[in-house]
């Protein structure tokens, strides 16, 4: 038996210190890694993962 999950709690918050260069202007989840936000590749996975 299998049991669905359909909500999910993602954690994105912090000050970012150690990149600091990078999250000046920018929080640190919409940072982008190779061409997509950290957050936009969280989501994602969540939405593939069923």
């Amino acid at each position: 038996m299998t049991t669905k999950i359909d909500k999910a709690v993602v954690l994105a918050a912090g000050r970012g210190t150690r990149m600091r260069e990078l999250t000046a202007e920018l929080p640190k989840p919409m940072i982008e890694v190779r061409g997509k936000p950290v957050l936009q590749r969280i989501v994602e996975g969540l939405r593939d993962a069923g």
